[in-house]
């Protein structure tokens, strides 16, 4: 469920930078460089989430690290976005159930054993 869960944060992540790509030609920015610059970097920072669902998905261990990070800073980004008001409640309450549940399934005890983390047996 957390890869799941992380890969739909990667690809949302990855849609808006293709959507500000969009804009870009279809509309006429205030700057080019910076309309391109932001999208760029977007589409760039969709690679974290993208590849700890990825590592995760295939049981691999350094994937737990990155795949907490990007739910530690998406729970402030939340809240953010809940008290901004407007259409932006809903996908601030969306991103913070989703950042917790992750959050819940990477530190089960059935995760660690899954990612090979925690003490070892003798």
């Amino acid at each position: 469920m957390a890869a799941a869960l992380t890969a739909g944060q990667g690809a949302v992540i990855a849609a808006l930078g293709l959507y500000m790509l969009v804009l870009l030609f279809t509309s006429t920015p205030d700057g080019v460089l910076q309309a391109v610059t932001g999208a760029l970097t977007v589409l760039v920072l969709s690679v974290l989430p993208l590849s700890a669902a990825r590592g995760l998905w295939l049981l691999r261990r350094w994937s737990r690290g990155p795949a907490v990070a990007l739910q530690v800073f998406a729970l402030p980004t939340g809240w953010q976005m809940i008290v901004s008001g407007g259409p932006w409640v809903a996908a601030g309450l969306a991103l913070g159930a989703v950042a917790l549940t992750v959050l819940a399934c990477l530190a089960s005890p059935t995760a660690a054993r899954a990612l090979g983390i925690g003490p070892r047996a003798a």
